[in-house]
C-alpha cells in the first residue's frame, strides 16, 4: 500500500478501533496526541480534504478529536457538517426510537454490565462487559426493533445498535465526494468494524479504496493491524 498514492486523495477515517483504540466503555476512548500530531500535519497536505465518519455524535467526536478542527460526519452520517463552524445537515429522528429506547433501559437494568448509549438518532446496546450475553442481547434488539420500519440494526464490536435505515458511512461518503475540497478526489477510508463495510465500498466506488483496521472478513483492498500501525503509514506520507 503506497502512500504516494494519497497525491490527488481524500481521506476518511472512522474513530474506535481505527484513529483510537478500542476502550472498555466507550467515554474511556481516547485519541493519542501523536495520532493528533499526524493528521494536523498531513490535512493541509490534503488541501482539506480530510474527514471523520463515525458512529459517535458529532459533539463527542470534536470531544475526541480536540483541538483539531475537521469535517464530519456522526451517527453513521445521520448528522454531517462540512467544517467545525458550519450548521449540520441531520437525518429526521424516527419516531420508534424513543420507545425502544426505554425497553433496552429495562434490559440492561435487568442484566448487570450491560450499557445504554443514547446518542440522539441512534442507540446502542453495549455487552463488551458481559460478551456471554451477546445471543440475548442480539435476541432482543431484533424482537425490540423489528417491528419499526424507521430502524435498522447493526452489529458491532460487542455492542448492537439502532439507527435510522438512511444512515450509513457509505452514504456520508458519498456526501462529502459531492463537496469541495473532496470532490474530484480519490477517496480512502480507514475503519475497522463492520459498521465500515459501507464506506469501504463507497470509497470503491470512486476508484478510490478501503482499509480495514485489524481482522475480520472485509471488502477493504488493504490491511493495517492497529491504530498505531495506522499512524505509522500516514507518517509515511
Amino acid at each position: 500500500m503506497d502512500t504516494a498514492r494519497l497525491n490527488g486523495a481524500t481521506l476518511v477515517f472512522d474513530l474506535d478501533g481505527t484513529l483510537a483504540d478500542i476502550a472498555p466503555r466507550p467515554e474511556l476512548a481516547r485519541v493519542e496526541d501523536a495520532m493528533k500530531d499526524e493528521i494536523a500535519r498531513l490535512a493541509p497536505l490534503l488541501d482539506g480534504a480530510l474527514a471523520i465518519v463515525s458512529g459517535r455524535p458529532l459533539h463527542e467526536i470534536d470531544a475526541m478529536i480536540g483541538p483539531l478542527d475537521l469535517p464530519a460526519a456522526g451517527i453513521h452520517g445521520a448528522e454531517r457538517r462540512a467544517g467545525k463552524g458550519s450548521e449540520p445537515v441531520t437525518l429526521a429522528v424516527p419516531e420508534e426510537l424513543a420507545a425502544l429506547v426505554l425497553k433496552l433501559e429495562d434490559f440492561a437494568r435487568a442484566n448487570d454490565g450491560l450499557s445504554v448509549e443514547k446518542k440522539g438518532h441512534a442507540v446502542a446496546l453495549h455487552f463488551r462487559a458481559r460478551p456471554e450475553l451477546e445471543i440475548a442481547v442480539h435476541q432482543m434488539m431484533e424482537e425490540a426493533a423489528g417491528s419499526a420500519p424507521g430502524l435498522t440494526l447493526m452489529k458491532g464490536k460487542m455492542v448492537m445498535e439502532a439507527k435510522p435505515r438512511a444512515a450509513t458511512k457509505g452514504a456520508a461518503v458519498e456526501a462529502f465526494m459531492a463537496l469541495a475540497p473532496f470532490k474530484n478526489r480519490l477517496p480512502v477510508f480507514a475503519g475497522d468494524d463492520v459498521t465500515d463495510e459501507d464506506g469501504f465500498r463507497a470509497a470503491a466506488a470512486h476508484r478510490g479504496f478501503g482499509i480495514k483496521i485489524g481482522e475480520g472478513e472485509s471488502a477493504a483492498a488493504h490491511r493495517l493491524a492497529s491504530p498505531q500501525a495506522l499512524r505509522q503509514w500516514i507518517g509515511r506520507s
